[in-house]
C-alpha cells in the first residue's frame, strides 16, 4: 500500500509539473531548429578513458570495479590529440556540427569542472581541456558545437541505483537525488557558459530508471528551464526514445531513421521538432579495438540519403582511439562522404524530405519547387511515382540533360538511362 500511494503521489506531482510548465520557446530557440533542420550532417565524438582498454563506452559495466577501472585516468595521455585536425577533417566531409561526449555513463568528465577531480584536467597527466581545444577549434573552422551528456553515473554514490552500473562497488547507502541533481546543473552551467556558443545539449540515460517499480522524476523540467535560461537559443534533445518531452527541441532516434525499429528503440510517434538519426560507422560508439567492421562509404551515403528523406540529420559517430587520433578507417569514410557532398549537396543540404511514400528505387528530397528523387536500388529502366503535379522539366541532376517522361493523372513515370549506379542516381523534377 505505502508503494502504491508513493506511485500515486509521483504520479500527481509529475502530472501538475507537466500542467504548470508551457514552454514556449524563443525566437532565438526557433531560429536555432531552422539552422539546425537545415544541416542534415554532423559527426558524433565518443571519447573518454574508456578508450584505454579498447572495449567500447559501455565497459564499465561489464562487472568492472570503478575504483579500478578509474586508475586508467592516471595514464591517459592522448599525445596525438590536435582539435584542429579534427574539425579540419569533419569540415571537409561535409558536416556542419559535432557533438562530443562530455561526460559518459562512466562518470569521467572530458572537461575542466570543478565539481569533481574525476576529469581530463585534473585526473590526467595529460591536463589539457579538451573541450576547450574542440571548442575554439569548432569556431575557428565554423562548426557548430553540440554537448553530449549522461543523466546517469555509474561511479557517483549519490546516483540513484539503477538497472545498470549495478557491480561498479557504488556505495549505495549514500543516494541522494538532491545532491546529484546539484552536481549536474552545476555541470551543465559550466558547460553553457564556459566553452563558447553551445548550439545543444544532447542528454541520455533517461531509460536507466524505465523499470522502476515507482516512477522515477528525472525533474528534467527544471533542467530544460536552466539550459533555457543561461542561453535561451540552445537547443534540447534527450535519447529517451520516447516522443519528446516538454522542453525538447529536437526529436532523436538512435540507430534507425524515423519511421523505422529495427533496432528496438524506436518511441512511439514522430513529432513536429527538427528530427535527428545517431548512426555509428562501425558496431560501436565508443572505440573498440576489434571492431574493424566499418560501413562502406557507398552505405554511409545512402543511409545520409535515406535520413534526409526522412526530413531528418544523420549524426555520424567516431570512436577516437586512446592516443587522440581519429581512426583511418573513419578518416577514409569522412574523406569520400565529403567529396560526394560537394558534388550533390545541394540535394541533402536545407532540404525536406519526401513528399511520396517509400519506395523501393530510393527516396526524394524537395526544395523549394525542386523534388530531387535519390534512386539508389533501381529493379527497372523506369521508375514511378505518384504525380506530383505542375511539372516544369524532368532532368539528370549532374549533367543537366532531359530525361524521357509520362505523365498521367495519377503517376509520373520516368525512364532510367543505362547506367551503373555505384551510389546514387539523382533526377531533378522542377515545378
Amino acid at each position: 500500500m505505502k508503494n502504491l500511494l508513493t506511485f500515486f503521489t509521483l504520479s500527481i506531482i509529475s502530472l501538475c509539473s507537466t500542467f504548470a510548465q508551457t514552454y514556449a520557446p524563443s525566437h532565438e530557440n526557433l531560429k536555432t531548429r531552422q539552422q539546425f533542420d537545415s544541416d542534415r550532417f554532423g559527426i558524433f565524438i565518443h571519447w573518454g578513458i574508456y578508450s584505454m582498454f579498447g572495449q567500447g563506452e559501455w565497459y564499465l559495466n561489464s562487472g568492472i570495479l570503478a575504483d579500478e577501472y578509474a586508475k586508467a585516468a592516471s595514464a591517459f595521455y592522448p599525445i596525438e590529440f590536435d582539435a584542429s585536425e579534427w574539425t579540419s577533417a569533419i569540415k571537409d566531409s561535409g558536416a556542419k556540427y559535432i557533438c562530443f561526449t562530455t561526460r559518459h555513463h562512466d562518470g569521467f568528465s572530458m572537461f575542466g569542472t570543478k565539481q569533481s577531480d574525476y576529469n581530463i584536467v585534473d585526473a590526467t597527466p595529460f591536463g589539457r581541456d579538451i573541450l576547450r581545444e574542440l571548442s575554439d577549434a569548432c569556431e575557428a573552422d565554423s562548426l557548430h558545437l553540440h554537448l553530449y551528456y549522461s543523466h546517469l553515473d555509474w561511479t557517483r554514490p549519490d546516483y540513484p541505483m539503477a538497472r545498470t552500473g549495478r557491480q561498479t562497488g557504488r556505495d549505495t547507502t549514500a543516494i541522494d537525488w538532491p545532491h546529484y541533481l546539484e552536481f549536474m546543473e552545476s555541470q551543465l552551467t559550466e558547460l553553457l557558459t564556459n566553452y563558447g556558443d553551445i548550439r545543444a545539449i544532447w542528454f541520455d540515460g533517461w531509460w536507466d530508471h524505465d523499470e522502476d517499480s515507482v516512477p522515477f522524476n528525472w525533474e528534467l523540467d527544471r533542467q530544460y528551464k536552466l539550459i533555457h535560461s543561461i542561453n535561451p537559443a540552445c537547443l534540447v534533445g534527450n535519447n529517451h526514445h520516447q516522443v519528446p518531452f516538454e522542453g525538447e527541441d529536437i526529436q532523436i532516434f538512435e540507430r534507425d531513421v524515423p519511421g523505422e525499429n529495427s533496432a528496438g528503440y524506436a518511441p512511439d510517434g514522430i513529432s513536429h521538432l527538427p528530427l535527428e538519426t545517431c548512426q555509428t560507422m562501425n558496431g560501436m560508439w565508443g572505440y573498440k579495438v576489434s571492431d574493424t567492421n566499418y560501413k562502406t562509404t557507398p552505405e554511409l551515403i545512402r543511409y545520409l540519403v535515406k535520413t534526409a528523406g526522412k526530413g531528418a540529420n544523420l549524426l555520424l559517430n567516431i570512436g577516437p582511439q586512446p592516443n587522440g587520433k581519429l581512426p583511418d578507417a573513419a578518416l577514409d569514410r569522412l574523406r569520400g562522404i565529403g567529396q560526394w557532398l560537394r558534388e550533390n549537396g545541394e540535394t541533402i543540404y536545407g532540404t525536406t524530405g519526401s513528399p511520396f511514400p517509400e519506395m523501393p528505387w530510393g527516396t526524394a528530397t524537395t526544395k523549394d519547387n525542386r523534388i530531387f528523387l535519390h534512386v539508389m536500388n533501381p529493379s527497372q529502366q523506369e521508375i514511378r511515382l505518384p504525380n506530383p503535379g505542375n511539372i516544369s522539366s524532368v532532368v539528370d541532376f549532374t549533367n543537366r540533360s532531359p530525361l524521357p517522361h509520362q505523365i498521367d493523372d495519377r503517376e509520373l513515370i520516368i525512364t532510367l538511362p543505362s547506367l551503373d549506379i555505384p551510389i546514387d542516381y539523382i533526377i531533378e523534377i522542377e515545378q
